[in-house]
């Protein structure tokens, strides 16, 4: 009887004894002091620059279309008296009817031309007076009185007309200039049938009448023309209305649950634009703009003064869009990223092991080139009836890698820094045997997923090129993000900086133009 009252007495001890320690684990979790830490410089500003390129294709029909409008159809005038010693009181008249105008394009030049149609007609009287050619050969075909008889005689029925056929054409090689004008340097030629009509017997070309007078009209025209579009403003008002729209800041998804979301700022600051190009289908002209980018903790206002110049360069690429977006995760907010696919998983997992290690926390701080990864963790012993256990922190140093095409950050170049004195002391094996687990565990499962991070990024920077997507102005845009990708990883002590870089189309088809 004696020996189990014993034997009670002493369960019930051991059992207080760890019943005590468990207890105490639960309410003051032991913590090992961590390695000295290396302190890093912080991160420079994140700032990174974006451009948006837009290809705009001018179909020539567009064109031809606002010449269409803006062209007069009729030309008229008179014409000095080709024959004023035969014909007196001469009234000459021509009038053209133009067509429809074309564009075609051929050398890197713009062709306009427009077939014309006409008519001259010539009025007068027939000069018989003595001296003058017909009354010479009235006087030889009729004899001298004869003549002088006729000669008091004023024929007034001389009335005669001959078509004007042609083509008038002008010439463009247009030039973006850095004052954001167009010089479309237009030269114009116009081209007429040979053809002509008789007066009193006498041969008037009808060229050599009209075609000067109508050169006179027509340059006149493309001059005023010209100096039209070297004035026109239009160019310069649609970028600044893009510029002002780029001029932004947008709220981003929050980089990890229960923090504050962050704040894309868009502060463009250069327009650049290639000279066009024309094809036998459009004229084509790139244009764009170049922004820093920078990841902002707040709402902001943007300044962004309009350039007086724009840049002018040899050649762009094709429309794309390119945005750098610098994301800054605080080390604390990572943590809790990685807790995501970490926290309440027991190591090794077929159960097998000689102890189970559940993790219960993560912590990540940086020293120099490496990161260190604090594990808390409740090791339990297997191999005994008494199955102890306790929590311990192991600390295990780490590279950070980043896999731009699987959007997570791998940890690599594992090893076990400091493993937790556990429980007053008494469980410090545990830990020591925890960490080979633990290691195998981060070597086999070490990757952050970063996937919410890229995928709000690029929710967001849809909708900004989503906002470029217009149909207005006589304009169509055609804006998309096609992928959103990691590009590069950077960490001071407290925050590490995740590059999102978006990839995307831009082009802009003219679909009228104003009538000019």
């Amino acid at each position: 009887m004696r020996f189990k009252s014993l034997a009670a007495a002493t369960l019930i001890l051991i059992g207080s004894f760890f019943i005590s320690l468990e207890a105490m684990d639960w309410m003051w979790p032991p913590r090992a002091a961590k390695p000295t830490l290396v302190k890093l410089p912080p991160l420079p500003p994140a700032t990174r620059r974006s451009e948006f390129i837009a290809p705009v294709t001018i179909p020539l029909t567009v064109i031809a279309s606002a010449l269409d409008r803006s062209a007069p159809r009729d030309f008229g005038g008179k014409a000095d008296n080709p024959a004023s010693q035969i014909l007196t009181n001469a009234d000459i008249d021509w009038h053209i009817t133009r067509g429809a105008i074309t564009a075609s394009g051929e050398q890197n030049a713009l062709n306009i031309s427009t077939p014309l149609n006409g008519k001259l007609t010539v009025t007068g009287s027939l000069s018989t007076a003595a001296g003058t050619p017909l009354n010479n050969a009235l006087g030889n075909l009729f004899g001298a009185k004869t003549a002088q008889k006729l000669g008091n005689i004023s024929i007034k029925s001389v009335n005669a007309n001959a078509a004007i056929t042609g083509s008038a054409t002008a010439t463009s090689r247009p030039r973006l200039t850095p004052d954001w004008h167009f010089d479309p340097q237009l030269t114009a030629q116009v081209a007429l049938t040979n053809n002509s009509l008789s007066v009193a017997g006498a041969k008037v070309a009808v060229p050599a009448q009209v075609k000067p007078i109508i050169d006179k009209t027509v340059n006149e025209q493309v001059g005023r023309l010209q100096q039209r579009l070297r004035n026109d403003e239009s160019f310069r008002r649609a970028m600044q209305q893009q510029w002002a729209r780029a001029c932004k800041s947008i709220a981003l998804p929050s980089p990890a649950p229960g923090t504050p979301p962050l704040f894309l700022e868009m502060r463009p600051v250069k327009a650049i634009a290639a000279q066009p190009q024309i094809d036998n289908a459009a004229v084509r002209l790139a244009v764009g703009l170049e922004a820093e980018t920078k990841i902002v903790d707040r709402e902001t206002t943007p300044q962004c003064p309009f350039p007086a110049a724009l840049d002018i360069q040899p050649a762009l690429n094709e429309g794309r869009v390119n945005i750098g977006v610098p994301i800054d995760i605080p080390f604390a907010q990572l943590a809790k990223i990685a807790e995501v696919g970490l926290k309440g998983r027991t190591f090794p997992e077929d159960g097998n092991g000689a102890i189970a290690v559940r993790i219960k926390s993560v912590d990540i701080d940086a020293s120099g080139d490496r990161l260190l990864v604090s594990l808390l963790v409740h090791a339990k012993e297997k191999a005994s009836w008494f199955g102890l256990g306790a929590d311990a922190t192991v600390r295990i140093w780490c590279r950070p890698l980043l896999d731009a095409d699987a959007q997570v950050l791998r940890l690599t170049d594992l090893s076990v820094a400091v493993t937790s004195d556990a429980a007053f002391g008494l469980f410090g094996a545990l830990a020591q045997r925890s960490a080979p687990y633990l290691q195998q565990a981060l070597q086999e499962h070490a990757t952050i997923d970063l996937k919410q991070i890229s995928s709000g990024a690029q929710q967001k920077l849809a909708a900004v090129i989503s906002d470029l997507q217009t149909e207005q102005n006589g304009a169509k845009v055609n804006a998309r993000v096609t992928s959103v990708r990691l590009g590069e990883i950077a960490f001071d002590s407290s925050t590490l900086r995740v590059v999102a870089e978006a990839t995307g189309t831009l082009n802009v088809t003219v679909i009228q133009l104003p009538s000019l």
